[in-house]
């Protein structure tokens, strides 16, 4: 089929409400079509509704898994799921039943694997800024670093979507401002808990990373994933405002929530070697939003596919896959999280052009696009449930660990 011919197809994408609230299990249905018949959508907590559809798109038809989120509704709230460390993965299922989530979708791109830098491990970090509870977890990683389909034109790994303190969804980018004081003075810093450092600079890595290696941090460069790991590196460790430690490679295991290291590669590797034992240091960084004056409690990374009700120039409009994406509307008081089912009557999915018009279609002005393949899943858990149900298929046939996701919870 031609560019020109698909462009047309995606947008005549046509969303056929066929079924609801099935009981799914992807780990017993794998390949099987969703059951379930209730057009209008469930209910499965306040302020939160499920409902499944299909959609008529140009590769086959997609099955989508909806929910509906009203974040006016004071039970309901929205924030980060993740397994405790920044690098570190878990199933989406197992992640919303330690957080106690009623629903939860995966979230943001990460570093899966390390077949370009032999020996040296995949971290499993999410590629892009990340916030759970009020508080920053991790910052971007260099744009030519991300595990992804390919950008939008005018996007980066700067791009988030996340929920303010006023309970309101939006879209923005977090960039990390930080810096390093050190007797000569301060160093800018480059890199917070993040598998990938900018070529010449100064990373921080806290208790939030977890016990990886830190070793992929001095792996390629900004604009080339695979290109060799840096031979001029340098790790400090600060342990109450003075250097406690030092090494020329990157280490790994559990960083004491009194400890910050501090890797440099090239001209950050140079100004680190400058330090001594019991130098005095301190570090600062936070993450600066560039459009909103309201804080935010929680933000994932990934890309946005519309703003404005406008469809992002540029859209792939050829790649059909499953995809997870969420969506915004009301004002940002209402959020649609839809992931695509992976059976195989319905794997050819969206493309990315696709999805953004669906999301238009469903009333959302603004949309940001997750993780997907094998990655995309959905899971809720009823009244009465102790644990969550997957509701889609995993395209991989079972649920893959990730490093984050979207997690809905209610007090009613």
């Amino acid at each position: 089929m031609t560019r020109r011919s698909r462009r047309s197809a995606a947008g005549r994408a046509v969303l056929t409400v066929v079924t609801a609230f099935g009981v799914l299990s992807g780990a017993t249905l794998a390949g099987a079509a969703p059951a379930g018949a209730a057009p209008a959508g469930k209910r499965i907590a306040p302020g939160v509704a499920y409902r499944q559809f299909d959609i008529d798109a140009a590769a086959g038809t997609a099955h989508a898994h909806l929910l509906t989120v009203d974040l006016a509704d004071p039970h309901v709230r929205v924030d980060l799921l993740h397994p405790g460390a920044v690098a570190a993965r878990a199933t989406v299922s197992r992640l919303a039943d330690s957080a106690g989530a009623v629903a939860g979708v995966n979230g943001d791109f990460f570093n899966i694997s390390e077949t370009q830098h032999p020996g040296v491990e995949a971290t499993g970090a999410a590629v892009g800024p990340a916030m759970a509870a009020g508080q920053v977890l991790k910052a971007a990683v260099p744009t030519g670093q991300r595990f992804g389909p390919t950008l939008p034109p005018g996007t980066n790994t700067l791009d988030v979507f996340g929920v303010g303190t006023d309970r309101r969804a939006r879209l923005d980018r977090l960039s990390l401002d930080g810096s390093v004081g050190t007797p000569d003075g301060r160093l800018p810093l480059k890199g917070l808990n993040q598998y990938a450092l900018p070529v010449n600079s100064v990373g921080a890595f806290t208790s939030r990373w977890g016990t990886a290696s830190r070793v992929r941090a001095v792996c390629g460069t900004d604009t080339q994933r695979s290109a060799p790991c840096s031979d001029d590196t340098y790790e400090v460790k600060v342990r109450g405002g003075r250097v406690v430690s030092a090494s020329d490679a990157p280490g790994s295991g559990t960083i004491p929530a009194d400890t910050t290291v501090l890797v440099g590669r090239e001209d950050g590797a140079q100004h680190l070697r400058k330090l001594s034992a019991g130098d005095p240091v301190d570090v600062t960084h936070t993450l600066v939003a560039a459009s909103s004056g309201v804080p935010y409690t929680f933000a994932i990374g990934g890309f946005p596919v519309l703003r404005g009700g406008t469809p992002l120039a540029g859209l792939d409009d050829v790649t059909s896959a499953v995809r997870t994406v969420v969506g915004v509307k009301d004002d940002g008081r209402k959020l649609l999280l839809l992931a695509l089912d992976g059976a195989s009557d319905y794997r050819s999915g969206l493309t990315v052009a696709e999805e953004a018009d669906t999301m238009r279609s469903l009333g959302a002005t603004d949309a940001f696009n997750l993780d997907g393949g094998g990655s995309t899943e959905m899971v809720t858990r009823g009244t009465d449930d102790t644990a969550v149900t997957v509701r889609n298929h995993p395209s991989g046939g079972a649920e893959r660990p990730v490093p984050n996701g979207i997690g809905v919870f209610s007090a009613g």
